[in-house]
């Protein structure tokens, strides 16, 4: 049997939906600011539920997504306020890790919105150099180019954490970066790079086998945390889009995706969470699928 990274599920959606409030460009960036508690409480609930990652709410601090919204002050301080969240949670649950979250430059799945590597790596930089003394590692997440993939590793390497790659597929092709490239081409840069372990994120649940058949290959400790939509919108991909573009699977609860995730375990995973719409009792579903199977949690 193997030793298991599990990680947190979906923060973002959980924190949305717990704040009652509508979705804004911001996502869960506005709960943390109108109701920071809120956070730590979704921190608190996956590590009961098993987790032994937090991943920080900043997913969506940066300057071009702040600076529309009149925020751009505040950028640091919301940083550190994510930061302060997980590493709160951690505390009153005595165990685990805090991973640094670094998602998209823009807006998520758009490659056509993402800077060339050389501008992209001094962004990362900032955020990274932020965060670093507060995490133990950073995920650079839905990773959908790449160009994407080069300028947030060179930028997340910056600030001497480890640091783990997390990559969006199509969800109709697994085979597939949401860019049209070839998952396969992303060797040479993790080659490059040296990200710590390569991970499928925020992709539809059937479409991850394929992509790690792929990253298995890599020679990296590899795994996956799928999205619980049940598709992309055109909505979504337009400028500056709420989460509300979005629809939640009825198909998908915690025993449906414990049974999925335990397949990419058996694919030889051994890095496992989840992404939107995965909450809580999906994490507990699947440790407990885990501890079961006679695997170790750590």
């Amino acid at each position: 049997m193997s030793d298991i990274v599990l990680l947190d599920g979906g923060l973002g959606q959980e924190i949305v939906r717990r704040s009652g409030d509508r979705p804004t460009p911001l996502w869960s960036t506005s709960v943390m600011i109108d109701e920071p508690g809120v956070v730590g409480g979704v921190h608190r609930d996956f590590f009961a539920a098993g987790a032994t990652v937090a991943t920080t709410n900043s997913y969506a601090i940066h300057r071009d997504r702040l600076e529309p919204a009149g925020l751009a002050t505040r950028f640091q301080a919301l940083l550190l306020m994510a930061a302060d969240e997980a590493e709160k949670a951690r505390a009153v649950s005595g165990f685990g890790r805090v991973a640094g979250s670094l998602g998209p430059l823009g807006a998520s799945y758009r490659p056509d919105l993402c800077p060339p590597p050389d501008e992209a790596e001094k962004l990362y930089a900032e955020v990274a150099g932020i965060l670093a003394p507060h995490v133990d590692f950073f995920i650079c997440e839905t990773v959908v180019s790449l160009v994407h993939a080069e300028g947030a590793l060179r930028g997340a390497k910056t600030a001497g954490k480890p640091v783990w790659l997390a990559l969006s597929v199509k969800d109709d092709d697994g085979t597939k970066l949401r860019s049209g490239e070839a998952l396969s081409d992303i060797r040479a840069i993790v080659d490059a790079y040296g990200p710590e372990a390569v991970l499928i994120n925020c992709s539809a649940p059937e479409a991850i086998g394929d992509a790690l058949k792929i990253v298995k290959d890599f020679g990296l400790p590899f795994g996956a945390y799928a999205n619980g939509f049940t598709k992309i919108s055109e909505a979504f991909l337009e400028s500056r889009p709420t989460v509300d573009a979005l629809e939640r699977r009825k198909d998908l609860g915690p025993q449906a995706y414990a049974e999925i995730a335990m397949g990419w375990v058996a694919q030889g995973a051994t890095i496992v969470g989840g992404c939107c719409e995965v909450g809580p009792a999906h994490i507990k579903e699947l440790a407990r699928r885990l501890t079961a199977a006679g695997h170790r949690i750590v």
